[in-house]
């Protein structure tokens, strides 16, 4: 009897962090992938963690990103360092719009240009 108790007390502390596992409910970012070429939920609920490389500058910005609206929580200092780690430099009347993007006018690779920041943190071109 005594044995048959320590037996169901085994199990039972097994079970237990069993039971407080969590379900994965989606496709994990793959490496290589960037936020611009995710699909489907994972691209709505994921916010942009694509990492800058090393010295602060990506060389060349992908202009061709959709800037998604939603509600947009990045302060404007964070948007001015993002830009600037993006390559962008004199960077001017930057306001966040209705829809929650940010919009600048910059320089970039010596051209003026308006740039915006979503709320996943993707930077990309505005016509």
């Amino acid at each position: 009897m005594q044995r048959s108790i320590i037996t169901l007390a085994a199990l039972a502390a097994l079970a237990g962090p069993a039971l407080a596992q969590t379900t994965v409910t989606g496709q994990p970012a793959q490496p290589g992938t960037n936020s611009a070429q995710e699909q489907g939920q994972s691209a709505v609920t994921r916010p942009n963690t694509d990492a800058m490389p090393q010295g602060g500058t990506t060389g060349s910005v992908n202009m061709n990103t959709r800037l998604e609206p939603g509600a947009n929580s990045f302060t404007e200092g964070q948007v001015r360092s993002r830009l600037q780690e993006a390559g962008f430099r004199e960077i001017q009347n930057l306001q966040k719009g209705e829809n929650g993007i940010w919009r600048a006018q910059v320089q970039h690779m010596g051209q003026q240009m308006t740039v915006g920041l979503d709320f996943k943190g993707n930077v990309g071109m505005v016509q």
